[in-house]
C-alpha cells in the first residue's frame, strides 16, 4: 500500500524547499502563519494532511523562532492526523553544544533533539551534523546526508595533479583526510588555539603546501576567521591558490568582509542556509537534487546509503 506524500516548508527555507520538492515531483503544499502583534506566530497546513507522509523543511539556524516554527508545524502536522512525520533540517542548529565543554552549560544539541521528538516527529534528515554522534541524541531514525555527495564531483573536476586536502583545524582532519584518499592528494592540517568562541590567539600549519593548490574542507563557516586565517597562512607558506568548501555557510558578524578581503580564491558553499547577500568569492550548490531524491527512497523503502560518497 502506498501513501500521499506532502512536502511543506518553513519561512527559514521556503527557496530550498521548493526546489526539494520540483526535485521530488510534487508541488510545495500550502502553509500559511499568522504573525501575531506581540511576536506569536502559528502556523497552519491549508491543505489535508490526513493519512500523508509529510516532509517539512526548515533549517534551525537563528533566531530561535527557526526551530520553534519547527516544532509548531510538527505538532500541527500531529493533530492533524499526518501519518508519519519527517523533519528535514538541512541545517540543524545547536549541533555546536554537543556536549559540556565546561561546567554549568547545557547540551543543546541533545535538548533540541528531545523537543523534537518531544513534537512528535518521526524521522530527522539532515546534513553534515557539526558531530556525527549527535544522530544518538535521537530515539528515531536519523538520515544524516553528507556534503560530499554535492562537492566530490567539483572536487574532481578541480584536480589537475597538484591539490593538497586541508583542515582549517585538528577537528576537521579525519573529514579532509577522507577527501585526500578519495582524491589520492596530500594532506595539510592547521593548528589553532582560541583564547574564546570566534577568536583565534595562534595558527601554524602542519604539512607542506609550497607550490600547491589547497582546498580546504570543513562543515560550516560562521564568522570566517579560522578558514580567511588559514586561507592567508597558507598563501604565506608558498600555496599557488586556496579554495574552501564548507556546506554551512552561516556567514555571521564580519564573515562577508573577511570573505572579499582574504586570499581565498572562492569559497563554495550548499544552500542549506540562505546566503544573507551576495558576494563574488562565494558560490552556492544546491542540495535540492540530494533531498529530493532521498525523499523518493525514504518513500519507497530503498537504500540511500549510494549517496555517501565520502562519510
Amino acid at each position: 500500500m502506498s501513501f500521499g506524500v506532502k512536502i511543506f516548508a518553513g519561512r527559514a527555507s521556503q527557496v530550498l524547499a521548493e526546489k526539494v520538492a520540483k526535485a521530488y515531483g510534487i508541488p510545495l503544499g500550502d502553509v500559511k502563519v499568522a504573525d501575531f502583534s506581540d511576536g506569536e506566530f502559528q502556523p497552519s497546513f491549508e491543505e489535508t494532511v490526513r493519512g500523508m507522509d509529510v516532509f517539512i523543511i526548515q533549517s534551525t539556524m537563528p533566531p530561535a523562532d527557526n526551530l520553534l516554527e519547527l516544532l509548531l508545524m510538527i505538532d500541527a502536522a500531529k493533530r492533524a492526523s499526518a501519518r508519519k512525520i519527517i523533519a528535514i533540517c538541512p541545517y540543524f542548529g545547536y549541533a555546536r553544544q554537543d556536549r559540556k565543554d565546561k561546567p554549568r552549560v547545557a547540551i543543546g544539541a541533545k535538548l533540541v533533539a528531545n523537543m523534537l521528538m518531544a513534537a512528535g516527529v518521526d524521522r530527522i534528515m539532515t546534513m553534515d551534523l557539526h558531530a556525527d554522534q549527535i544522530q544518538g541524541f535521537f530515539e528515531v531514525p536519523v538520515d544524516h546526508l553528507y556534503g560530499s555527495t554535492i562537492f566530490y564531483p567539483e572536487m574532481e573536476r578541480l584536480n589537475n595533479g597538484n591539490l593538497i586536502m586541508a583542515a582549517p583545524d585538528a577537528g576537521g582532519a579525519k573529514r579532509a583526510n577522507s577527501y585526500a584518499k578519495k582524491l589520492n592528494t596530500g594532506l595539510a592540517i592547521c593548528h589553532k588555539q582560541r583564547k574564546q568562541a570566534n577568536e583565534i590567539a595562534e595558527m601554524t600549519v602542519i604539512g607542506d603546501v609550497a607550490g600547491k593548490d589547497v582546498i580546504l574542507v570543513d562543515d560550516m563557516c560562521d564568522t570566517a576567521g579560522t578558514l580567511t586565517k588559514a586561507a592567508d597562512l597558507f598563501i604565506e607558506k608558498g600555496a599557488k591558490s586556496v579554495r574552501a568548501f564548507c556546506t554551512h555557510a552561516v556567514l555571521s558578524g564580519p564573515a562577508y568582509e573577511r570573505i572579499e578581503q582574504s586570499n581565498l580564491t572562492e569559497l563554495i558553499v550548499t544552500d542549506t542556509i540562505p546566503l544573507k547577500k551576495q558576494s563574488s568569492k562565494i558560490r552556492v550548490m544546491s542540495v535540492s537534487d540530494l533531498f529530493g531524491d532521498v525523499i523518493k527512497k525514504l518513500v519507497n523503502n530503498e537504500s540511500i546509503s549510494s549517496h555517501f560518497v565520502i562519510s
